[in-house]
């Protein structure tokens, strides 16, 4: 099928409500199923017992990211790619962009789970992806006039994302600009771990009509816009990665100007996972995503309820089966139908809230930095599988780490230190001590890790 295709498929789906939606995912399960048993060793034999069509993920084994990349070789449907092939590509950052193999965009995720992760997406999964976000941005969010005013101000969009590694945003940002070298003129990429003096005043020369960032970034440009530091005017905010209250994400469009925020809620197992109605609701893609919020016992939680986690079964990604896998987040299905009338399920999610990092700087005074600058340089580091960094004082930051099999956990430790030291040295802030530790990071109660751990005397400001 053509992009235009999938993407009239994928409007049909919902024209036809429920019925529609539940025929394509029984349907779509028992392809992926089929095609995991036929060209996955580690799903051939996972589901060596089970009937030979599948249209109900309750008859699946759970699986998760750890068990996975423990068997990434076997994991995989493409006898060409190796996990060996593929650490190599992702150790490279002048690769960031490239195709893996001549075919595959190549992501990296952190270790909130307890595993880093490792993903490729081929031309199907994007092109499906790409259907899916279409549909979910237009008539919604996107409508003809907001797209006359991106047109009027040249398309100029800032993407403001982790860099330095195969991190999502950055990773597809460069793989669109490698097949179009015209990109950079109208699409600047911006560094996360840039200081917000810098930040700023990068915005401010360039004038984005639309900001696609973190939240807990956009919150950060918020009180900038807010002091008059920051001065922009954009049609549109596109905001993922983690989740905020509904007051932040208000204060935030309202600092520039009650623009409208299009907030997104996806991972790189699912690239198209969900989008935002007028309501403030996330809707799951559900004719290509099947999404079960379950307690910690791995049965159904009721709608209205919180989940303990939720798993998820991506019926596009065919190169490495995502079926019944524990995503880790914790979410809230609405129990009712959603006011806006689109029948995909509407959801909250609660597992990735995350609170910008406040210290007192050289001079006394102070400075705040979003946890993914923090969080990005300790990834990027070599030898780091899981990590955690803790603000244990208003000036002193203590680091969990777990070490990769074969590094050596000293140079890991130096290593860290001194990437995290560069990071604070660059934002005024090379008055705060930081203590690598011998512990390993602590999960949360969700059984999340979280990477980055504001000082508890600190409220958000």
């Amino acid at each position: 099928m053509t992009f235009v295709s999938q993407w009239r498929d994928a409007r049909k789906a919902v024209k036809e409500g429920r019925p529609g939606i539940e025929r394509r995912q029984r349907e779509r399960l028992a392809e992926a199923v089929a095609h995991a048993r036929d060209n996955s060793r580690f799903f051939k034999e996972l589901y060596a017992d089970l009937p030979d069509q599948v249209t109900d993920t309750a008859r699946l084994p759970i699986t998760d990211k750890r068990q996975l990349m423990a068997r990434f070789d076997d994991w995989v449907a493409d006898p060409r790619v190796t996990l060996e092939a593929a650490r190599a590509f992702a150790d490279d950052p002048d690769l960031i962009g490239a195709k893996f193999l001549d075919t595959y965009l190549l992501t990296t995720t952190s270790g909130t789970t307890g595993s880093v992760g490792i993903f490729l997406n081929d031309p199907h999964t994007l092109q499906v992806a790409g259907a899916l976000v279409a549909r979910g941005i237009l008539g919604t969010l996107v409508t003809p006039g907001s797209v006359l005013k991106l047109l009027a101000r040249g398309g100029r969009s800032a993407k403001i994302a982790g860099t330095g590694g195969h991190f999502a945003m950055a990773a597809a940002e460069m793989a669109q600009r490698r097949a179009n070298k015209r990109r950079e003129k109208s699409v600047r990429l911006l560094s996360v771990q840039s200081p917000v003096p810098q930040l700023t005043a990068e915005l401010n020369d360039f004038q984005p009509a639309l900001i696609e960032c973190y939240a807990s970034t956009a919150l950060l440009l918020a009180r900038e816009q807010e002091a008059g530091r920051l001065r922009l005017n954009p049609v549109m905010l596109s905001l993922g990665g983690e989740g905020l209250t509904e007051p932040e994400y208000a204060r935030i469009s309202q600092a520039f100007g009650g623009v409208e925020i299009n907030n997104l809620y996806g991972c790189n197992e699912a690239v198209a996972l969900s989008f935002t109605c007028k309501e403030n609701w996330l809707h799951i893609h559900e004719d290509w995503v099947i999404f079960e919020p379950v307690d910690a016992d791995y049965q159904p939680t009721p709608a209205g309820e919180l989940s303990h986690t939720v798993l998820l079964s991506t019926l596009y990604r065919r190169e490495q089966p995502i079926l019944r896998y524990d995503l880790g987040d914790s979410i809230l299905r609405r129990p009712d139908p959603c006011p806006c009338g689109s029948p995909l399920m509407a959801v909250r999610v609660q597992g990735r809230a995350s609170s910008v990092l406040t210290f007192p700087n050289q001079r006394g005074q102070e400075s705040t930095i979003v946890p993914l600058a923090l969080a990005t340089a300790v990834e990027r580091t070599a030898g780091v599988e899981l990590f955690q960094v803790v603000q244990t004082a208003p000036d002193a930051l203590r680091v969990r780490l777990r070490t990769a099999d074969g590094a050596d956990p000293r140079r890991v430790r130096e290593s860290v230190r001194t990437d995290l030291a560069n990071v604070l040295v660059d934002h005024d802030l090379g008055n705060v001590t930081i203590d690598c530790g011998d512990e390993p990071p602590v999960q949360a109660a969700g059984g999340k890790y979280p990477q980055v751990v504001p000082y508890a005397g600190n409220a958000a400001s």
